[in-house]
């Protein structure tokens, strides 16, 4: 097992978190009751509706120049093959599927892009400091290496709902 898996499992025991066997974070310990309805919308796609999404809040750490955590997002393939810690998406399942749950915001330690407290990235009252995992996946802050730059646009309710959706009618 990779030194930074080993982490993500302490850190996980630590904040009370199950860990599968395969170190997929079990998102059944999260109330999924407070996850967004899907959106009422058909024919909704990766390339037309959910890829903007992404661009806009994690192309910055998950996109073409930088994977954290093995994870990209920029590539219909990519996101649906999931990152080191397994897949993100289960076609079919928005409720039990992480991306939805981080993207939700559903737990501070899963949530994407990570919510800060206040002073910005990495300052008071900040729930990942520097070097930490951040989340499945080695998710890390928003902004520039080492979690520097402007913060990563959060995911309105609607956004989540549509990505619910996305998920719910095939993830294609």
């Amino acid at each position: 097992m990779m030194l930074k898996s080993k982490m993500l499992l302490l850190t996980a025991c630590l904040a009370g978190w199950t860990v599968q066997a395969d170190d997929q974070w079990d998102i059944s310990k999260l109330d999924l009751s407070k996850l967004p309805p899907a959106a009422d919308k058909t024919g909704v796609t990766y390339a037309k509706d959910i890829r903007p999404l992404f661009e806009a809040s994690c192309f910055h750490c998950h996109g073409g120049q930088q994977q954290k955590g093995s994870l990209r997002l920029d590539r219909l393939e990519s996101v649906l093959k999931g990152g080191e810690d397994g897949k993100v998406v289960a076609a079919g399942d928005s409720k039990h599927s992480l991306l939805v749950a981080a993207a939700a915001q559903l737990n501070s330690d899963i949530a994407m892009p990570p919510k800060h407290g206040p002073g910005g990235p990495h300052g008071p009252g900040d729930e990942h400091p520097p070097g930490g995992p951040g989340g499945p996946g080695g998710f890390g802050g928003p902004g520039g290496p080492g979690g520097f730059g402007p913060p990563a646009k959060a995911f309105t309710t609607e956004q989540v709902g549509l990505l619910r959706t996305w998920i719910d009618q095939g993830a294609n």
